[in-house]
C-alpha cells in the first residue's frame, strides 16, 4: 500500500495518477513501471526492519516500510512523497465486523477482499450511457472498460446484476461469501489507462437507477449503505483460503437471496 509520510492510506480518490502505474506480480516480487520513472523491481518484504502504523479509513495496523530506493521511485512517479508500505505476518485488519464470521481479514485492500462483477452488468451500464448520450444530442462515448470498477473477478454469461442476488458461490473448489454491494466512488471515472480523471461518468448514469434506495430499499439499514449510495458488483469473501480458481471456471450459484 501506498501511504504519505505520516502513514494515511492513498487511493486513486485523491491521486488519480497512481492508476498510471502497471504493477505485475514475479517470483521474486513486485515489478512496477511508469511511464516518467521506469521499472523498478521490488522484493515482496522490505529489507529495513523498520515498522509503524498505517491508517486505512477506521482501521490502524502496523506495517514495514520500504526506505530508500523504493519510496523514492513511487514519490518521483506521483510527483509527491510517499512511501510503500508492507503488511507483515504478525499484523491483522479485521474485516467489517458486521460481516464478519470469524476472523477474517481484508489485509490493505480498500474494505473487502475480493470484488465480483458480470459482464452483462457492464453492458447494460454501457447501453444506458450511450442512450443518455445520444438522447442529450452528444457523441456517443466509447464503451467504459470494465478495469474502471477493479474487480478480483470477471464473469461471463449471466444475467445482468445476476451478482446481486449471489449469497455464495463456487469457484472450482474455491468457496466465497458475499457481504454486500459495492458503494462506488470518484475512482471509476478515473481513466485507467492515463491516470486523470474523465468526466462524470459512469457515477452520473448509474445514480439513475443503481442507487441503494431504488436496488434493495428494505436491506439499506441492515448492510449498512447509504441509500443515496450508487451500487454496482458485490464484495466478497474467501471460504477457503488457499484453493485455486482459473480462468474460464464455472462459477455454481449455492446460495441466493
Amino acid at each position: 500500500m501506498l501511504t504519505d509520510r505520516a502513514g494515511k492510506f492513498m487511493t486513486q480518490r485523491e491521486f488519480p495518477r497512481m492508476a498510471a502505474i502497471a504493477v505485475e506480480v514475479t517470483s521474486d516480487g513486485l515489478r512496477v513501471t511508469s511511464e516518467n520513472e521506469g521499472t523498478m523491481e521490488i522484493p515482496f518484504e522490505p529489507d529495513s526492519g523498520e515498522r509503524g502504523r498505517v491508517t486505512i479509513w477506521n482501521s490502524v495496523c502496523d506495517a514495514e516500510v520500504y526506505l530508500g530506493p523504493v519510496s523514492e521511485w513511487f514519490s518521483d512517479a506521483l510527483g509527491i512523497r510517499c512511501q510503500l508500505v508492507y503488511m507483515p505476518d504478525g499484523s491483522r485488519r479485521n474485516v467489517n465486523e458486521r460481516f464478519n464470521e470469524g476472523r477474517e481479514i481484508v489485509s490493505f485492500a480498500d474494505g473487502y477482499p475480493l470484488l465480483v462483477i458480470s459482464e452483462a452488468s457492464l453492458a447494460d451500464l454501457n447501453g444506458r450511457i450511450d442512450e443518455a448520450a445520444t438522447k442529450a444530442d452528444r457523441s456517443v462515448r466509447a464503451p467504459l472498460p470494465m478495469n474502471r470498477f477493479r474487480p478480483n473477478m470477471v464473469v461471463a454469461d449471466s444475467e445482468a446484476y445476476a451478482e446481486d442476488g449471489w449469497v455464495r458461490i463456487r469457484v472450482g473448489e474455491a468457496v466465497f461469501r458475499s457481504t454486500k454491494p459495492c458503494e462506488r466512488c470518484v475512482i471509476t471515472t478515473v481513466d485507467q489507462a492515463n491516470g486523470e480523471f474523465d468526466g462524470k461518468e459512469p457515477l452520473k448514469t448509474l445514480a439513475s437507477y443503481r442507487m441503494a434506495k431504488y436496488v434493495m430499499p428494505e436491506k439499506c439499514e441492515a448492510l449498512g449503505v447509504n441509500e443515496t449510495a450508487v451500487l454496482f458488483g458485490q464484495n466478497l469473501i474467501a471460504e477457503t483460503p488457499g484453493a485455486t480458481i482459473t480462468i474460464d471456471d464455472t462459477i455454481v450459484v449455492v446460495q441466493i437471496r
